[in-house]
């Protein structure tokens, strides 16, 4: 319970500061594992017993990947998992292994080193990727697809660490090959015909909780019995994922795992934390930071090359290189059954250790510079050469706003000329086929190069506020008949724009919030009519109030009393229009029941 206590307690402290510095969660947990660990206030002693527990955290993770991938897909990723995994796990031992003979390792060691450094972490590559919301991108999808390849690589490496040993590695390489195919032949059949019909039985019992220990009962035994037979589990929960990704159960499953995924995966990297071995690094720096710095640039650059290699292209390269530049979990238990076979000396194998779990505390800080490096570079990149298109219509910004005007034009046989001035909004944007130019849309020059004296209209979809108040105005001073639709973040920006002139102003969430408001309705007994036109009226209502109170948006204090007066004078009528509309529908009840009576 004391050690509960101080896990969480770590994590709050240490995790908001790195999320306020910029620095990302998962270097939160590790500096948590460090300050509460053996190197640091002492106040937990056993950090490979608690690793141990926490690695439940990746394999709740992989479950939750695999329900977000049906068969089908899976087999469509075949190539990339295979071909990209195979060659990025030779690439990066190829350039390690010279280093381990330089040591003086026996090529046993130099060849089982190299290959555990090879492997990344799925957790912390993961995490960050879907912290980025990376996973969706092509960038994401290869590298997910690596990671899985390492997963189950990680498994002829661990009989390769002990058959190349003088003394037993341990009960991974007594376990038969048939066992294992058969323990993932059960897998499959069971996810098959078993767990659906469980699913059903549990969930007819109408018993949230019972179908929760039911999901966790599912991947924690899928995980038990492939560490069982000496295969990683978290490999056995992506499967099991997979094979449920189709049921109707997915999503309830999703919601049932995640809070135990997450608990468990940030007691996984305060576990990494704690596991670093500061006496180590404090006895022999040198070795340490030029180990680490070895594996850092002869991974990033292997995996640099794999990209290019894959046809991943610019700067989406080196994003992947770094994603998985760090070393990964798997390689602790390699390094450790390398150990024990006598492959690796002991004090090399601490040192390996070592240097694998600063490597994960490496990414995010090196994800970091990557950014600071890319907003440097996106600054300094030239803008496009803008074709001389006439375009009726140009679209200022191509984020979630922009994209959807963009699509619709295009749909309607409409071409317009697309600025963005993301570098990686642009690039990925054309590998979707989408064109779109790279450039700062509030560039008059750019404007002219886009043919802006031939538009008939330009929609202002920028995210920046200040951008859009900028370019309105000389917009309107330039070119008097051209349209202006423009985004507006909030209702003050609305009036900003309307009192600079702009023809047509969108709330760029209100008519989404309308229809909540009105599913919220119907859902309470409202019928639709009485719902669609509490929303319509709410947006006259909001309009007016916009035109009227555009002169006093200046005082502050003024504008809000007039704001609470407002909405109370709408609730009021609104309040009033629903008794009116009761009141005749039970008048218009009772002259039908008179009618049926004088009948």
């Amino acid at each position: 319970m004391i050690q509960a206590i101080l896990f969480l307690a770590a994590a709050l402290i240490f995790v908001p500061i790195a999320v306020r510095l910029g620095l990302g969660a998962v270097l939160g947990y590790l500096a948590a594992g460090l300050a509460i660990g053996p190197f640091g206030l002492q106040l937990v002693s056993d950090p490979a017993a608690i690793l141990h527990v926490s690695e439940l955290g990746v394999v709740l993770m992989l479950f939750v990947i695999g329900l977000e991938l049906e068969p089908r897909r899976l087999w469509a990723m075949r190539a990339a998992v295979f071909g990209g995994g195979t060659l990025q796990m030779l690439l990066c031992a190829a350039v390690l292994f010279p280093f381990g003979l330089l040591l003086g390792w026996r090529w046993q060691a130099a060849l089982v080193g190299s290959l555990a450094l090879a492997l990344s972490s799925t957790a912390i590559a993961v995490a960050i990727m879907q912290e980025r919301n990376l996973m969706p991108l092509s960038v994401g999808r290869s590298a997910f697809s690596m990671l899985l390849y390492q997963d189950i690589a990680a498994i002829p490496l661990l009989a390769l660490a002990g058959a190349l040993g003088v003394a037993q590695a341990g009960a991974h390489s007594n376990v038969s090959p048939w066992l294992q195919l058969g323990a993932v032949a059960g897998v499959i059949l069971a996810g098959r015909f078993l767990a659906y019909p469980l699913m059903r039985f549990v969930a007819a019992m109408q018993v949230r909780e019972l179908f929760t220990g039911c999901a966790l009962l599912l991947v924690l035994g899928v995980a038990a019995l492939m560490e069982k037979v000496g295969l990683s589990m978290g490999l056995g929960a992506f499967l099991a994922g997979v094979l449920l990704a189709s049921s109707e159960y997915r999503h309830a499953l999703e919601v049932d795992i995640q809070p135990f995924k997450g608990l468990l995966l940030g007691l996984f990297f305060i576990a990494v934390g704690m596991s670093m071995d500061l006496a180590l690094l404090a006895s022999q720096p040198l070795q340490v930071a030029l180990g680490l710095s070895l594996v850092l640039l002869g991974k990033t650059g292997a995996l640099w090359l794999t990209a290019r290699l894959l046809g991943i292209e610019g700067r989406q390269r080196m994003l992947l290189a770094l994603l998985l530049s760090q070393v990964g979990e798997f390689a602790f238990v390699v390094i450790a059954t390398a150990r024990s076979a006598q492959v690796l000396p002991a004090q090399d194998a601490s040192l390996l250790t070592l240097i694998a779990a600063l490597s994960m505390a490496s990414t995010p800080l090196l994800l970091i510079v990557f950014d600071r490096w890319c907003k440097g570079s996106s600054e300094a990149r030239p803008p496009d050469a803008i074709e001389n298109e006439f375009a009726p219509v140009i679209v200022a910004g191509f984020g979630r706003y922009g994209q959807t005007v963009a699509r619709v034009l295009l749909a309607a046989g409409v071409k317009p000329v697309v600025i963005d001035h993301g570098a990686d909004t642009v690039d990925s944007a054309r590998r979707f086929g989408f064109k779109v130019y790279f450039g700062d849309a509030c560039s008059h020059d750019i404007l002219h190069a886009a043919g802006i004296e031939h538009a008939r209209a330009i929609v202002l979809a920028l995210d920046d506020r200040e951008q859009i108040n900028h370019l309105a105005p000389w917009l309107r001073q330039h070119y008097p008949d051209l349209q202006i639709i423009a985004r507006a973040r909030d209702a003050m920006h609305n009036m900003e724009l309307a009192e600079i002139g702009v023809h047509d102003i969108q709330r760029e969430v209100l008519e989404s919030s309308l229809k909540s408001a009105r599913a919220t309705l119907e859902v309470l007994g409202f019928d639709r009519f009485q719902a669609k036109t509490m929303a319509d009226k709410f947006r006259r209502n909001s309009y007016r109030f916009l035109r009227e109170m555009a002169a006093y948006r200046h005082n502050e204090n003024d504008l809000a009393k007039r704001l609470k007066t407002a909405r109370e004078h709408f609730e009021r009528d609104m309040l009033a229009e629903l008794a009116r509309q009761d009141t005749r529908q039970a008048t218009a009840g009772w002259q039908e029941e008179a009618g049926t009576d004088k009948k």
